[in-house]
C-alpha cells in the first residue's frame, strides 16, 4: 500500500506496523518500547509520525482508552467497542451490534453516525467487582 502511494516501505515503518499487530492494543510508548528491542535508534517522534501515516493509509486506527496517549490497533480487525476497567486497566471487546439500536436511534433522531471503532466504555470488570483482581 505504501509503494502504491509513492511512499517507501522503510524498516522503521515496517517495525512500527508489526509492533501494533503483535501488541493488539498499544500506546505509542508501548510501540516505541517494542520497536527499540529491534532497532535501538528509533525515537518516539518517529513512532508518532509513523502511526499517523499508517492511520492516514488506513492500516491502523486509534481510540482513547484512558486520559493518556491514544491506543492503536490494526484497522483490518473487526470493529469493536472497548470495555475498559478503571480498577485494573483490563481491556475487553464487545460486538458493535450490541450498540446498533442506540446507533440507529442517533442516526434517525440527530443524523449522527457513530464511529463504533472509537467507542470506549469505562467501568469495573467482573473480576474487580468480585474482588478477584490480579
Amino acid at each position: 500500500m505504501l509503494r502504491a502511494r509513492g511512499l517507501r516501505l522503510t524498516a522503521q515503518r515496517q517495525l512500527v506496523l508489526q509492533a501494533v499487530l503483535d501488541l493488539g492494543h498499544a500506546t505509542p510508548e508501548q510501540v516505541h518500547t517494542a520497536v527499540r528491542e529491534v532497532a535501538a535508534g528509533v525515537n518516539i517522534t518517529t513512532i508518532y509520525r509513523t502511526l499517523e501515516l499508517l492511520e492516514r493509509l488506513g492500516l491502523v486506527t486509534h481510540t482513547h482508552l484512558s486520559h493518556g496517549s491514544p491506543t492503536y490497533h490494526a484497522a483490518g480487525e473487526h470493529q469493536h467497542v472497548h470495555l475498559v476497567c478503571r480498577e485494573c486497566g483490563a481491556i475487553d471487546e464487545v460486538d458493535p451490534e450490541l450498540f446498533r439500536p442506540l446507533s440507529d436511534e442517533l442516526a434517525a433522531q440527530r443524523g449522527f453516525q457513530v464511529d463504533i471503532g472509537h467507542v470506549s466504555l469505562f467501568g469495573v470488570c467482573a473480576r474487580c467487582e468480585n474482588g478477584d483482581r490480579k
